[in-house]
Order: C-alpha cells, then sequence, then structure tokens
C-alpha cells in the first residue's frame, strides 16, 4: 500500500441531527432559540459567502437542541452550528 493511502483521512457517517455550513462565510442572523420547535423547511439562519445572503433550512420536523454560532461567526465548510433532535 502506497503512503498516501495509509495517511488517508478516513470517512465516517456525518451525525444526521447536526445541521453542518455548506459553504464558509459569516453567520449574518439566527432565527431560532434552543427548544424551539421547527418544521421542515423553515429558515434557521442565514450565511452570507461572497456578498450573497444564502438561507439555511430545517431538513426535517424537529427541535433545537443546542446552537453552536452567533451572528457574526465565522465559519468553515462542514461545521457543525446547530444541534437539533427529530421530532
Amino acid at each position: 500500500l502506497t503512503n498516501k493511502y495509509k495517511n488517508r483521512k478516513i470517512w465516517k457517517l456525518p451525525n444526521p441531527n447536526l445541521i453542518y455550513s455548506f459553504m464558509p462565510g459569516t453567520v449574518v442572523d439566527v432565527f431560532v432559540k434552543p427548544g424551539q420547535k421547527v418544521k421542515q423547511g423553515e429558515i434557521l439562519m442565514t450565511l452570507e459567502a461572497m456578498k450573497m445572503h444564502n438561507k439555511v433550512l430545517m431538513p426535517f420536523d424537529g427541535e433545537i437542541f443546542k446552537i453552536f454560532i452567533e451572528p457574526k461567526d465565522k465559519v468553515a465548510r462542514h461545521q457543525a452550528m446547530l444541534e437539533v433532535r427529530p421530532k
């Protein structure tokens, strides 16, 4: 086996209860609070990247458990921003 193969980053299944950032950017606004019940398609927050505002939507019905970010925070790609609990 090659060294590149031996030193590769091992893939692991992402946690379905975490909302990850899909691009690097800056958090503009967070519209939810811990304990709030949200439905699929509701806007959770706005993320700014390259002067464009992108909406982060709730992928399923559930409840916000924990928020890891605040407005004006810089986020990297695939960084956990929210933890949700399914309904």
